[in-house]
């Protein structure tokens, strides 16, 4: 019987071919395919590879090669039928018969295919036209090189949507199909069909084979949404799919781990700055059907992707609703972690800021699904009162009841009853609640004190903060223009940075220039590569071409936007050193509760909160 060609698509889709083989044999990782001693012919040394990104196995031996379904026919012994049944069966797929409507359904999706590739081609060409030079600038700003850009296929769709449609038109496609794929909208009344994207820098969006089903656009100018996505047509389902999820798969495959951003800016960060397994959801929160598709993407054992949410209430709100929708789904070595950012910062502006360091740092101070269930339901509880003790564990495990799978929630409940006990036996080490008339007990040595001066919202953490983009742009643009060192002089000398390489050169221009103010760029560039900084003067230079970074180093220089940035590197830069005295009190407090380190840690919280317009009473 013949199968609807759609449906064997689906089939291979579901079922990676490595997890089809290594039911059956014993596969071995060798770089981003598996091999084997091959199961067809008899032999010592593996010849037999599997390569899921390709979809199919091959045997330099003895010359097998398939896909999943040639693979079960031949090792389980099977007609083509029988292992398409088996193959449904493990994906969840009922086999349906073929039909002559099927076939052309088929049919016309190819060529919806054909045409919207057609589509991303018009878009990247447009980039690089005059019409596209504001949106090229645009991406160029965001620190996107020429490379970078054609790596993830960027364009741009100009005001006008009459070329896309005379292109389309010539290669033989009707308006109709133009507006079924989703890139124009029908007509009003006696006129032509309008393109739905217009004036917007242009992310094509894949499937999972890597085939461009839709697009997302970012206006450039005028009002409108900031970002629009392609409506939901025959290729794409918005809650289906997550941008980047073609490339993420193969990441996963190669060990990297899947990170869950907010958009498309954000995904592309993160891959640039090494971050292979980055997605993002298509303007919606995470659906449940996405997160299924995250557990396919990752190898067994590795099914725990990172979930990034911004540090405010907003992104605290996004993370609850996200636990909800994954509780019912949890199965064994199912998952997910929650990692919270900095306020007002997203994975783009950290690693652009703070470079990849700063990101990483978050990425390992990541929260296990547990625990971020604890603190959704226990922040904001007095659990000094035993009635606030019993109110959340009932909230806990009313949390647990949700998840489905049996093994899965009964280890969650453990875990809560576990996390219960110790809380109780917590406030039975300390004499039970506090004594009426505020009195506390002095505490035990070694022991941290609670209380409002030990708050452990407070604590600091260790984030280390790279500001090399900041700094390269500031010291090419003293290279270029020693001029300004009268104006920006006393402050460059006062930072220091965490860049070995560019303290050294900051230092140095801040010598040359100290000593000699009437130095010209030339002169000055000149005297720092012979003092051995060459490398580092050309990497700065570098940089600034690359990135085409102008407002300070080139001939009409933004003295106020290097002013700007200068004072921001400064503040960046007294904030991490106050965080590093705060680190470092909080720590000879633990090691020593002493009238004269808990004086130290007020004292530095003082300084901390009052640098950004508060006070530990609350106020400001």
């Amino acid at each position: 019987m013949a199968l609807p060609p759609q449906f064997l698509e689906e089939l291979r889709t579901r079922l990676p071919l490595s997890d089809v083989v290594m039911k059956r044999i014993r596969l071995i990782r060798a770089g981003r395919e598996f091999k084997a001693p091959c199961p067809f012919h008899n032999e010592k040394s593996p010849s037999f590879y599997v390569n899921d990104q390709k979809g199919f196995f091959h045997c330099f031996g003895c010359g097998a090669h398939g896909d999943q379904i040639g693979f079960v026919m031949r090792h389980d012994n099977l007609s083509f039928m029988e292992a398409v049944e088996q193959l449904a069966a493990e994906a969840g797929l009922p086999v349906p018969k073929a039909s002559p409507q099927e076939r052309q359904r088929y049919e016309r999706q190819k060529s919806l295919y054909d045409l919207v590739e057609r589509a991303a081609k018009y878009y990247e060409q447009q980039l690089f036209t005059q019409a596209g030079q504001k949106a090229l600038d645009y991406l160029r700003r965001r620190g996107l090189d020429e490379e970078a850009i054609a790596r993830f296929r960027l364009g741009f769709a100009p005001q006008d949507g009459s070329g896309l449609h005379g292109m389309l038109t010539q290669a033989g496609y009707a308006e109709a199909d133009m507006i079924e794929a989703g890139l124009f909208k029908r007509p009003d009344a006696g006129r032509g069909a309008r393109a739905f994207f217009w004036g917007r820098v242009m992310f094509p969006v894949t499937d999972r084979r890597g085939r461009v089903v839709a697009f997302g656009g970012r206006i450039m100018e005028g009002e409108g949404p900031k970002y629009i996505n392609s409506a939901d047509n025959p290729l794409f389902h918005k809650g289906h799919l997550l941008y980047g999820m073609s490339r993420a798969r193969q990441a996963a495959a190669d060990g990297h781990t899947l990170i869950v951003t907010e958009g498309y800016m954000d995904v592309i960060s993160c891959v640039l700055a090494g971050f292979e397994g980055a997605v993002a959801p298509l303007g919606t929160a995470l659906t449940e059907t996405q997160i299924l598709e995250l557990w396919k993407l990752a190898p067994e054992g590795r099914r725990t992707p990172i979930l990034c949410f911004d540090g405010d209430n907003a992104g605290r709100r996004a993370a609850q609703r996200a636990v909800e929708r994954l509780l019912p789904l949890l199965v064994p070595d199912h998952s997910a972690c929650v990692a919270f950012l900095p306020e007002k910062e997203d994975p783009d502006s950290l690693i652009r800021t703070g470079g990849k360091a700063a990101l990483q740092a978050v990425l390992e101070r990541a929260k296990p699904l547990s625990e971020v269930l604890w603190e959704m339901e226990s922040v904001g509880r007095d659990l000094f009162q035993p009635d606030a003790r019993a109110g959340l564990e009932a909230a806990l495990f009313e949390r647990c009841a949700q998840i489905k799978d049996q093994r899965v929630r009964r280890a969650y409940e453990q875990d809560m009853r576990d996390r219960l006990f110790k809380l109780s036996r917590q406030h039975r080490a300390k004499g039970g609640p506090p004594r009426a008339g505020g009195g506390q007990r002095r505490p035990a040595p070694g022991e941290v004190p609670v209380s409002r001066l030990f708050d452990r919202a407070m604590v600091t953490g260790r984030i280390q903060v790279d500001f090399s983009a900041q700094a390269r742009t500031l010291l090419g643009g003293m290279l270029r223009n020693p001029r300004y060192f009268d104006q920006f002089g006393e402050r460059l000398a006062a930072i220091t940075l965490d860049n070995a390489a560019l303290e050294e050169l900051r230092q140095e221009i801040v010598n040359q220039l100290t000593s000699q103010p009437d130095m010209d760029g030339e002169s000055l560039v000149r005297i720092l590569c012979e003092l051995g900084l060459e490398e580092t003067v050309n990497d700065v230079l570098r940089y600034l071409e690359l990135r085409g970074l102008a407002w300070f180093s080139g001939a009409n220089p933004d003295v106020e936007k290097a002013a700007r940035d200068l004072l921001d590197i400064a503040r960046k830069v007294e904030d991490r050193d106050l965080r590093r005295e705060l680190a470092e009190a909080e720590e000879n407090l633990r090691r020593d509760f002493s009238e004269e380190n808990l004086s130290r840690l007020d004292q530095l919280r003082r300084e901390y909160l009052a640098a950004r317009g508060l006070s530990l009473d609350g106020e400001g």
